[in-house]
């Protein structure tokens, strides 16, 4: 399980790297363009906002993975031991159900949008792939979350780390 993990988060980091170039790129080039060609081209800047809806709904879960995503800790920060992990899988829990149910929403909306048909104004995209941002991120979401959770689970009644140690595990 732990190489299915980590495999999703490498595909995950080349995304994020591949979207992060195309959007530099695009920008440049819509720039460039604008100043010197001044050929009327849009698809660029919409390539590079797509571009960016992908690294944001992926970083996210990168946020999550890594522990760097802003969390009120001050409840757990109180408790030690079992007590302190029943709260954290609690915690793990409530976001697997809240990124299930932004899981079922995203896929409802790239179904609608694949019904509809619409495609964006520059690029003529089908609008579904800008959409289908949600569904990926929040699938990773889950995917990723539930392999931690049942890690904490696996390692409950292991004794706690020190917490220098934590953070190099975690990197």
């Amino acid at each position: 399980m732990k190489n299915t993990l980590k495999g999703l988060q490498r595909l995950e980091d080349l995304v994020l790297v591949v979207a992060f170039v195309v959007m530099i790129a695009a920008i440049f080039i819509q720039v460039v363009n604008r100043n010197i060609f001044k050929i009327p081209v849009s698809g660029f800047e919409e390539a590079a906002k797509y571009c960016m809806v992908y690294m944001v709904m992926l970083g996210t879960e990168l946020g999550l993975r890594d522990g760097s995503q802003i969390a009120v800790t001050g409840v757990v920060d109180k408790f030690r031991g079992k007590s302190r992990k029943v709260l954290q899988i609690v915690s793990k829990l409530i976001v697997i159900a809240f990124s299930v149910v932004m899981l079922s929403s995203g896929i409802g909306m790239v179904q609608k949008q694949l019904q509809t048909g619409q495609t964006s104004p520059g690029l003529g995209v089908p609008m579904a792939v800008p959409y289908a941002a949600l569904p990926i991120a929040f699938g990773l979401i889950v995917v990723i979350q539930i392999g931690i959770l049942v890690q904490m689970i696996l390692n409950f009644n292991k004794p706690d780390e020190p917490e220098e140690k934590q953070e190099e595990v975690t990197e």
